[in-house]
């Protein structure tokens, strides 16, 4: 595979990026939404996957606005019960959950991927996040519908509220098949909202599965941070939500 770290324009500035990609030919494309901690490793780690699959995958750093991804640091010893760590990371969210930036951000993404020689154009466009990243999957899809031809979310967070732009009043606009996989903690604390999101696919005729696992919210991340707590990580159960991921990208970017 090929990795390159590229930087490129959007309507609010200049995007670093992970770009990684077969050696040959062009490709379906994937862009993976990060979770809270942003683009390193472990979120590599998963684009190389991708790759060896055979997709051309873009990891952009969602806080572009605010650094870059080199100088935001490693999320080891990060305590989620500590309120002033937990105020720096809210204040990096905030700067991609604002009104209309993963909107603006995803149209700049997909024209990007679509001027490179390793993405086929005429393959849908997949698109995969965690924690934050699940409800910025969303709003990818119904930003660019006619593009975006997969969603996968892994214990995505906000994915039902009561805002007018929440996940699931987006379904309509969408024309994705949607993978959802809900952590069993977030399950517990908003028991109605996988029956939300079910309804919604089914009104709006979308395709699309919802479905709690027996873990923990950050579950297929493998250097999630328990902030002293047990682990997070749960690798059965990641292995399994990828497995459903992919078999979701090779129905869905024909």
């Amino acid at each position: 595979m090929v990795e390159t770290d590229v930087t490129f324009k959007t309507a609010d500035g200049t995007c670093d990026a992970a770009f990684i990609h077969p050696p040959n030919g062009a490709h379906a494309a994937v862009v993976i939404w990060t979770d809270a901690f942003g683009l390193r490793p472990s979120m590599r780690d998963m684009a190389r996957r991708l790759a060896t699959d055979g997709y051309s995958v873009l990891v952009p750093n969602p806080f572009y606005r605010v650094a870059a991804a080199v100088s935001l640091g490693h999320i080891s010893g990060f305590n989620f019960a500590d309120p002033d760590q937990r105020a720096k990371i809210m204040s990096l969210m905030g700067s991609v959950t604002a009104e209309g930036a993963a909107e603006r951000d995803a149209t700049a993404f997909v024209t990007w991927l679509d001027q490179q020689p390793q993405v086929d154009r005429t393959s849908n466009v997949g698109t995969q996040g965690y924690c934050m990243g699940g409800s910025l999957c969303f709003r990818t899809a119904a930003t660019v519908p006619g593009r975006i031809g997969a969603v996968g979310s892994f214990h995505g967070g906000g994915l039902v509220t009561d805002k007018p732009n929440s996940p699931d009043r987006l379904i309509p606009k969408t024309k994705a098949r949607f993978y959802v996989a809900v952590a069993a903690n977030d399950d517990e604390k908003q028991p109605d909202a996988k029956d939300v999101l079910k309804s919604a696919f089914a009104e709006a005729d979308r395709p699309a599965e919802v479905e709690v696992y027996q873990a923990m919210h950050g579950w297929c991340v493998p250097d999630m941070p328990s902030g002293g707590g047990p682990p997070i990580y749960n690798a059965q159960e990641a292995e399994r939500a990828w497995a459903k991921l992919t078999a979701l990208y090779r129905v869905a970017l024909a």
